[in-house]
């Protein structure tokens, strides 16, 4: 009796195989959603910074941050990273632990440590002049296609007061995510809670999101025109302030000059209102101002390939109103 062959396989099957949808990428945590946009806006200051980097290792850096400004506080910064070795992915390694003091006392410092493969965690506290200001504890847990977070900052047992914040973003396609936060707090004699839905759309060049909750609204678009440059508008609405503010920006890049670019022009906007008989608003009776500013950054002086990076910023900022 011959031997039985065996079946091979019809085309239908390979065809469902193809056609078989790629798994949801992670769509990131759900703090960095605006964060592509306001990277691109530069620092707001008025003065010179000079801020001087140096690597005492492959996991330990420290620096040197001088701020000079004939309007605002001038004084100088110094601080400390270290990354561990524990690596998780090409451009990470845990833990991180990253801190910088001022010249009056005041401390910053973040701990961030990778507990298990999609459990991450942050603590931070904030200390000024040798008292402690905020501390907060932030547990994050990455799935295939979803980032859940819950922080909780400044608890107090014995006051019973303190704010607990929970994310949660979803990948829905490979270039949209939803998803919502919960803000709760409590002291005493007061409690409450906010909530907003976010959505994000990527692009090939370009990402789009939004934020809507029960304080406004915050809307944000980021766009890269080529290699050299990058334009980010963002507008903010606020139901308590009863403001709004829309502010465009850009960062041109000229690796040639090795210099780079930033500036920012905002309208800000403020609807002055009463409430007339009945508990109903009434329109305006006066002319409220309408403010535009202009600020421009440069950046220059970087000694590129070097162990030690000198980089110094300087910032202009003017001011017209509009009415």
């Amino acid at each position: 009796m011959p031997p039985l062959s065996s079946v091979p396989p019809t085309s239908g099957s390979g065809q469902q195989m193809a056609d078989a949808d790629p798994p949801l990428p992670n769509p990131g945590t759900y703090e960095e959603c605006h964060r592509k946009c306001k990277e691109v806006y530069p620092l707001q200051m008025e003065g010179v910074r000079l801020v001087v980097n140096k690597g005492l290792s492959n996991h330990f850096q420290v620096s040197h941050t001088v701020t000079l400004s004939t309007l605002g506080d001038s004084g100088y910064r110094f601080g400390s990273t270290y990354v561990g070795t524990k690596q998780t992915g090409p451009a990470e390694s845990f833990p991180v632990m990253v801190g910088d003091m001022d010249n009056t006392g005041s401390l910053n410092t973040q701990i961030i440590h990778q507990l298990a493969s999609a459990v991450r965690t942050k603590i931070a506290i904030q200390t000024q002049q040798h008292k402690f200001v905020n501390w907060q504890c932030d547990m994050e847990w990455r799935g295939e296609d979803f980032t859940s977070a819950v922080t909780l900052g400044n608890p107090d047992v014995l006051v019973g007061s303190g704010i607990l914040v929970g994310h949660y973003l979803q990948s829905i396609t490979p270039a949209l995510a939803l998803g919502g936060e919960l803000v709760y707090h409590r002291r005493p004699g007061e409690e409450g809670a906010v909530t907003s839905l976010l959505g994000r759309y990527t692009g090939d060049n370009y990402v789009a999101t939004l934020t809507l909750g029960g304080a406004g609204a915050h809307a944000t678009y980021y766009h890269r025109a080529n290699d050299q440059l990058q334009i980010g508008v963002e507008f903010e609405a606020s139901t308590k302030m009863q403001d709004t503010t829309t502010s465009l920006g850009y960062q041109l890049d000229v690796p040639k000059a090795n210099l780079l670019f930033k500036g920012t022009v905002d309208k800000t906007a403020a609807s002055a209102s009463h409430t007339g008989p009945g508990g109903f608003p009434q329109p305006p009776q006066e002319q409220v101002p309408v403010w535009l500013r202009c600020h421009h950054w440069l950046e220059g002086w970087r000694l590129p390939g070097a162990i030690s990076q000198a980089t110094a910023w300087t910032g202009t900022e003017t001011h017209r109103n509009l009415d």
